[in-house]
């Protein structure tokens, strides 16, 4: 069998980061681990001070966006002033972000990855756990001790507290948490992969199949030929969710297979998590695909005669209805997708003057029923789009409908909160609150309900009114996007046995469901109720 290509085994890891450890080597993350402070769930922040408020040396805080402490000189800067920071004093290329703990590169404007840095952020969690411990824990600890990795000799650890630290993360988890939940570690701006990913791996059919070894990587051409494979490497993240190992995995070879595949994407910027998901489906259709094809079942006909694993899970198909206003000719085509991209009612934003600049306002709310509706409602086309209709023979004004003619199995909403203006050329986020249902009927925006709808009882057996598949799903995965437009951070929540978990990059914490419902959804995914309910069972 080939060997995969040494240039994608392991990721590069930043020059200037590089840079720094060799003319400060560890002293800089030694020198702020007294101000490291562990919350009750283990997510670490920096207290620099218990009273005053921290702020940016040079707009003294008058930013709502994250501050940065300066691993040289301890000074603070936000997001828009790191730069400024860095150009006015040479060699202050890496700061620590203080809200998560994590590096960040000033001149790469990104987020970036050193285990070394890890390794003093959990030996302050050791340090900080009392002293006194019950005998039976620490017995417990010493069964385990030769299946665990030490860590650096160099922190001075105690192994004691070391290893209770680890028991008493393995001990929580097994009693809270289901088994597969695990947090994922930021590679650098890659929080709009981990939060996909976690609604990915916990998508039932799609974690199904990869659990019972549908796809094998000793049978997989892609992998035999030497080249690289995204659902080869699913598997290996599959693998390494459930092995019972509870530390944040580095989904890292994931990542570069990944950009391989999106070479226009292959980059440590942030990117948009819904770009993400079309991509990596993509991805595993095309290394998947063709090798599936040759059987054929009901998913062939709506998917081009595709098997994968991808169209299987998130596949289903659109109706569009174009109908001329002058002889009611409808002409009717059928489009395959995976996901449904809904767009918010902004007619209702309120306007407030700033400085004597006209500023709207993100104050109004909206619900994903109110979504569907609209994606659902005709929509008249304008006169500069006029469509041939092939009754009149020519141009007419027309009215355009859009239903769902199949359901998938896990579907996929995205919510259109980044708008962009050609005219005004400007862009900004839609901040609008959005209510969406747990439980979620689909009979109303299926192609038979638009049908009655549009025609009355008038017409039957147009279609048929039973679907598919059931139109009745369940929630079990929420991807929020918080900030700027530019400067945004992604966080998923999980539903799973009827607990709200929220995963932050590396932590995994159980949350309220008022917590989930408060967010701002950027794509929820739901899946058939069935197979939810089947979940739950196993």
């Amino acid at each position: 069998m080939a060997t995969r290509n040494s240039d994608f085994a392991n990721p590069k890891p930043c020059e200037h980061l590089a840079d720094y450890k060799l003319r400060h080597g560890l002293s800089g993350y030694k020198s702020i681990q007294k101000w490291l402070k562990a919350s009750p769930y283990g997510k670490t922040s920096i207290k620099m001070c218990e009273t005053n408020m921290p702020i940016c040396r040079f707009c003294s805080g008058f930013h709502q966006g994250r501050l940065f402490l300066c691993l040289i000189c301890s000074s603070l800067s936000c997001s828009d002033h790191t730069l400024l920071h860095t150009q006015s004093e040479n060699g202050h290329d890496i700061a620590v972000d203080i809200e998560r703990s994590e590096l960040y590169c000033s001149l790469c404007s990104d987020q970036v990855y050193d285990p070394d840095f890890d390794k003093v952020v959990v030996s302050k969690n050791i340090m900080d756990m009392p002293s006194k411990t019950h005998d039976s824990v620490v017995d417990d600890l010493m069964r385990r001790s030769s299946k665990r990795k030490r860590l650096n000799p160099l922190m001075d650890l105690d192994l004691k507290r070391s290893k209770l630290l680890v028991s008493m993360m393995d001990r929580r988890a097994k009693s809270c948490y289901p088994l597969g939940l695990r947090g994922l570690n930021n590679l650098g701006s890659t929080c709009f992969m981990n939060s996909v990913l976690q609604a990915l791996l916990h998508a039932p059919p799609f974690r199904n199949y990869f659990l019972s070894e549908r796809h094998d990587p000793e049978t997989c051409k892609k992998r035999s030929s030497g080249q690289l494979c995204l659902a080869c490497d699913f598997g290996v993240i599959f693998s390494a969710l459930y092995s019972g190992d509870r530390t944040p995995y580095s989904p890292a070879q994931f990542l570069y297979s990944w950009w391989q595949h999106s070479a226009n994407l292959a980059s440590y910027e942030q990117q948009d998590a819904h770009e993400f998901f079309i991509s990596v489906l993509d991805g595993i259709h095309e290394r998947e695909g063709k090798e599936r094809n040759s059987n054929k079942d009901v998913f062939c006909v709506d998917n081009g005669g595709c098997q994968c694993i991808a169209h299987r899970v998130f596949s289903g198909m659109l109706r569009s209805d174009v109908t001329c206003t002058t002889c009611g000719f409808t002409s009717t085509t059928y489009d395959p997708c995976v996901d449904i991209s809904l767009n918010m009612d902004t007619t209702n934003f309120s306007s407030v003057n700033v400085a004597n600049k006209s500023v709207r306002e993100d104050t109004g709310r909206s619900t994903l029923l109110a979504c569907l509706d609209l994606f659902t409602r005709p929509e008249r086309l304008g006169s500069d789009q006029k469509l041939y209709c092939q009754n009149c023979q020519e141009k007419r004004d027309s009215l355009k409908q859009m239903s769902i003619k199949r359901l998938p199995l896990v579907l996929s909403l995205h919510i259109k909160r980044f708008e962009h203006s050609s005219l005004r050329r400007s862009s900004r986020k839609i901040d609008w609150y959005l209510q969406f249902p747990f439980s979620l009927d689909m009979t109303p925006y299926l192609s038979p309900s638009i049908v009655r709808n549009r025609f009355g009882n008038r017409v039957f057996g147009f279609e048929s009114d039973k679907p598919d598949i059931s139109s009745e799903f369940e929630i079990f995965a929420v991807v929020t996007h918080s900030g700027m437009l530019d400067s945004g951070h992604y966080v998923t929540y999980l539903r799973l046995q009827n607990q709200w978990y929220k995963c932050d990059d590396a932590w995994v914490t159980e949350v309220d469901e008022r917590i989930v419902r408060a967010a701002q959804c950027y794509m929820i995914f739901y899946v058939q109720k069935m197979l939810y309910c089947k979940a739950n069972e196993d």
